[in-house]
């Protein structure tokens, strides 16, 4: 590239990139080039001979930032930059922790455990301390073990009681016993890459200076997604010469739940007195009005340092923001399918349009419309809902009430969750079923004696179960059936207790997965289904809609993009809001705001009145985030207002937060449908017994559903039929 690089920037990005000494702070929008400031960024410091190529610090977030930044330096100097310090956080650790491994304990061949690994040494430990892996999963533990690596505290540095009860109030010393366990096999987590450098350059100050002098100029992307440790280790190794560049955006920082902070670029100037800020605000990727309304949308946040972003395209004007006020769940998966045909007509790509849910269990309604209308699709970033290993797993349950000699689903299950049954039991059950000629759920029940105590009882109590299940059928449907069976198995209990970021999600879908049977006259009917639109195979190369979550879509375009559910309590996100307060609001405005800004010409937005939730309609809320959409870049179709109203109207299932802020749709001749008063003669407070969980208080009351605490198996949802009074 020729030395016009420069010329090629506009007067913002020129700014950010000529601002070479003391530190700066590059707010880039949406859309802004900020990739292409940071990268010529980099170039200029080269090219201007103030640095050598491994006098540079440059810090990604993913490989594949750090191999395109790579390239367009490459290609501004006009040779292979060599020697270049561009990686992500942890590759850069990685190096700097094998230089200097003996003083963190290890050798400079230190293996880095994947998290299977990690998990089974921290297993180990736990058996060592003699702590049942069954009450306190291994998983939950190691979350929280990660989560102090993420803050920068090593076990001397955890505050006192910061664990709460988690393994019986021993976490800390599981921390410091797994630490140990790693220096003893010469092995770090990925957590422990950012967190042993970081203490090397606290305590070893000859370390740290050999990096003073080494690096002239340090260059960070994505600077909003930033956790405590990578900002500590940024602010070490900046505190000589600060000359720190960081570059991204305080309204699109999304990713608190794995530890990113928005404080650490709001506090920027704090943290570097004097620094330079330089806003980017020509987007070149939307119209004017999906810009307006993205802008509009984030300005409701506090917690901003604030920026407008205004359209750097000719063709500027375009479609308003659309808003479809729709009856049910139905006629929104049908709109969205019509509104993807009349693209496609228009001449758009389909694999320029996207559909954009909060949470994956809502891309089931999608798929299955675009299957109906033979419109391939893509999941981008996951499964297809039918082929998600929750799903799966719930199906097999499923089909083996309908079907007890379907001898797959009996495999799949048989011991998930664990029931102790081994794989010499297992061969047994098949040699059995193969010299009888029987299915292999009938071979298991007679080998069942002759098995140990433990996996004996659990099977025992497995075809009990299904003899209830399959009566249930006939009594209560397949929908209610369906709850029971996955709440009397132990899979929601298994989901429950883990404690991974992706488990609330597999419950959402186990959730929609029951919702889904309620379209459904009878199970069979269902399983009909879902083997239909399993054989819905993809063409290989063909255009395609991609279907994905919102955090999915950061960093990704598209001509047409479609954002439904933006329903209270899906959208916000009611366990966002419960956790984290008003601070979980602003991060799902914000993510609102990713949403809008991933679209180039066509934004449409959608909203429910009513969703079916295990056969029965509820109204739901719309989300106050349409409230904050403004009127001149907006066109709004159906009913386009929510007031307030004296009757408690009840959202999906999920969150009822109308209880607290009770709305309707306000629209002539629309009734919105409430909850039927609980029909069970039953009442909370009332002691109960359950054949399989024992004694229990009622806590609440839904319908013929019971919300009980049993003395043993804690909170469960039963039928009330399945319980009596003690």
């Amino acid at each position: 590239m020729s030395d016009d690089y420069l010329a090629r920037l506009n007067p913002e990005q020129r700014a950010a990139v000529e601002a070479v000494d003391g530190p700066l702070l590059v707010l880039a929008g949406a859309g802004t080039g900020k990739t292409r400031v940071l990268t010529t960024r980099f170039a200029h410091i080269l090219k201007t001979g103030r640095a050598q190529p491994w006098q540079v610090l440059a810090v990604t977030f993913t490989n594949k930032a750090a191999r395109e930044m790579r390239e367009r330096v490459s290609a501004i100097i006009g040779a292979p930059a060599d020697g270049l310090w561009l990686g992500t956080f942890h590759a850069l650790c990685a190096k700097m922790l094998r230089r200097h491994a003996e003083a963190a304990g290890l050798t400079s061949s230190f293996t880095i455990l994947d998290t299977d690994d990690q998990t089974r040494l921290l297993k180990q430990v736990m058996e060592a301390e003699r702590i049942d892996p069954k009450r306190w999963p291994p998983q939950a533990v190691m979350g929280q073990i990660q989560r102090w690596k993420d803050r920068g505290l090593t076990p001397a540095r955890v505050p006192p009681g910061d664990a709460g009860d988690l393994a019986g109030g021993r976490a800390l010393a599981l921390y410091q016993g797994y630490q140990q366990r790693l220096l003893d096999i010469n092995a770090a987590d990925f957590g422990d890459l950012l967190l042993h450098v970081t203490e090397l350059l606290r305590a070893r100050p000859e370390i740290l200076e050999q990096y003073h002098r080494q690096f002239r100029y340090i260059l960070v992307d994505e600077y909003q997604d930033t956790n405590q440790v990578q900002y500590q280790w940024l602010r070490l190794l900046a505190q000589a010469r600060k000359n720190i560049c960081c570059v991204g955006d305080d309204d699109q920082s999304i990713y608190s739940w794995r530890g990113a902070e928005v404080e650490n670029i709001l506090r920027f100037e704090a943290d570097f007195p004097g620094a330079k800020i330089v806003k980017l605000e020509s987007n070149y990727r939307s119209t004017a009005p999906i810009l307006a309304t993205a802008s509009h949308l984030i300005a409701h946040n506090e917690g901003r340092l604030g920026k407008t972003l205004r359209t750097g395209r000719n063709d500027a004007t375009g479609d308003r923001v659309k808003v479809f006020s729709l009856w049910d769940s139905v006629e929104e998966a049908r709109t969205v399918g019509e509104q993807i045909e009349q693209a496609q007509r228009e001449g758009i790509s389909l694999n320029e349009m996207a559909v954009l849910v909060r949470a994956g269990f809502q891309t089931r309604a999608f798929e299955e419309r675009l299957i109906v209308l033979g419109v391939p699709y893509r999941v981008v970033g996951g499964l297809r809902f039918y082929e998600r290993a929750e799903i799966r797993d719930a199906m097999a349950y499923l089909r083996l009430v309908h079907q007890p000699a379907d001898d797959l689903a009996f495999e799949r299950i048989v011991n998930t969750p664990r029931r102790g049954i081994g794989e010499g039991a297992l061969a047994s059950m098949h040699m059995a079923a193969r010299e009888q000629r029987i299915p292999l759920m009938a071979a298991a029940m007679g080998i069942t004696p002759t098995l140990k105590p433990k996996p004996r009882a659990a099977l025992t109590e497995l075809f009990h179960g299904y003899d209830r299940w399959r009566a249930m059928i006939d009594t209560h449907g397949h929908v209610r059936t369906a709850e029971t069976v996955l709440e009397e198995c132990g899979y929601i209990d298994m989901l429950k207790a883990d404690k991974s970021p992706e488990a609330p999600g597999r419950l959402d879908n186990l959730k929609e997965l029951t919702r889904a049977m309620g379209e459904f006259e009878s199970l069979a009917g269902f399983l009909d289904h879902t083997a239909l639109v399993m054989e819905n195979n993809e063409e290989a190369g063909a255009e395609r809609v991609s279907l994905m979550t919102l955090h999915g879509s950061k960093g990704l375009e598209f001509d047409v993009v479609f954002l439904p559910g933006w329903e209270e309590g899906v959208f916000p996100n009611q366990r966002s809001l419960d956790e984290t307060g008003g601070k979980g609001l602003e991060e799902e405005r914000r993510l609102a705001y990713v949403g809008i800004t991933r679209g180039r010409k066509r934004v449409i937005i959608s909203h429910a009145a009513n969703r079916q939730i295990y056969g029965n309609w509820s109204a739901a809320v719309p989300s106050r985030f349409l409230d904050e959409l403004p009127e001149a870049h907006v066109e709004r179709e159906g009913a386009t207002r929510a007031r307030v109203t004296d009757g408690p109207s009840v959202f999906t299932g999920y969150n009822p937060l109308a209880a607290r802020r009770p709305r309707v749709i306000d629209a002539p001749g629309w009734e919105v449908a409430t909850r039927p008063a609980p029909t069970s003669k039953m009442s909370k407070g009332q002691r109960v017994f359950h054949q399989k969980f024992g004694y229990g208080i009622i806590t609440g009351v839904d319908d013929n559903r019971l919300d009980i605490d049993f003395e043993k198996a804690g909170q469960k949802r039963v039928m009330d039929s399945f319980v009596e009074l003690a």
